[in-house]
């Protein structure tokens, strides 16, 4: 008999930046595992779609997770938010990670101007978010929020600005030549205790749902005494990757408004005006 050969190694994939291991024992079914965690396997990019984008081309759901710091259980104090985008199928598809100082996100909490790299599984970033400094109140509609969405950082791919309502958080998703392209409504009162809290996508008339934001209910323990978030979001599979993209900044952009708290170790509840 001919001798055994050895099994054959590909090369040594690299780390994603932040990566958090699985539970001890947790075994990789689908996708490329990497130190523990199951990435989505890269499709064949679709025409005209930019660079780490073609994971969306395959999906019509994500899940995103917020990242639990002990630092903010153990001593209140703001840490930089990170997050794991996933699909339906719990494979990540990005890692997101703010980027602020400690200056910023003491001083200005949950309004606080901020940037957000959103990486692929080597740690190439594809997406960036930028958020300026705004009002968030009905009081103030001149100064409402906004969040800009490049993919690859540097080039803009889609705008979420917040629309004047004197009952409603409202906003509209732009494209990137700023065309609105649909609406965002939320609930009066964005309470997340004991119930998922939803904020509908809209066609631009307003009459047909056409996708939904949700920030997910929990656990009391989780809930009262962190401020980590779990949100989803639904979206037609067909839609243009870059609009999908602005709704995930959508996301993030709830998240802060809503259901960040200024420190760890409080209740969130978002009343709108």
């Amino acid at each position: 008999m001919p001798p055994k050969q050895p099994p054959q190694r590909g090369p040594t994939p690299q780390v994603a930046y932040g990566y958090v291991p699985h539970a001890p024992g947790a075994q990789p079914v689908h996708g490329q595992a990497l130190q523990g965690v199951v990435w989505m396997p890269a499709p064949i990019p679709p025409p005209n779609c930019p660079p780490g984008l073609e994971y969306l081309s395959q999906i019509d759901q994500m899940i995103i997770q917020q990242k639990i710091e002990l630092v903010e259980i153990i001593i209140g104090f703001e840490t930089s938010n990170r997050y794991e985008v996933k699909n339906a199928w719990g494979q990540r598809i990005y890692f997101a990670a703010e980027d602020t100082d400690c200056c910023t996100r003491l001083c200005c909490g949950m309004d606080r101007p901020f940037t957000i790299k959103i990486m692929d599984n080597v740690g190439q970033e594809v997406i960036e978010l930028q958020r300026p400094l705004r009002c968030s109140s009905c009081c103030f509609p001149c100064c409402l929020q906004e969040l800009e969405v490049h993919a690859p950082p540097g080039t803009p791919v889609g705008y979420i600005k917040q629309t004047w309502d004197p009952c409603l958080p409202k906003f509209t998703i732009q494209n990137e030549l700023q065309q609105d392209v649909l609406k965002i409504t939320g609930p009066c009162i964005a309470c997340s205790f004991c119930e998922d809290v939803h904020f509908e996508v809209l066609s631009l008339d307003e009459q047909t749902a056409v996708g939904r934001i949700s920030k997910h209910w929990s656990g009391i323990v989780k809930e009262l005494f962190t401020d980590t978030d779990n949100f989803g979001v639904q979206f037609p599979l067909d839609l243009d990757v870059k609009i999908k993209a602005v709704l995930l900044g959508a996301c993030f952009l709830v998240d802060f408004m809503f259901f960040e708290a200024g420190g760890g170790g409080s209740q969130r509840m978002g009343v709108w005006g």
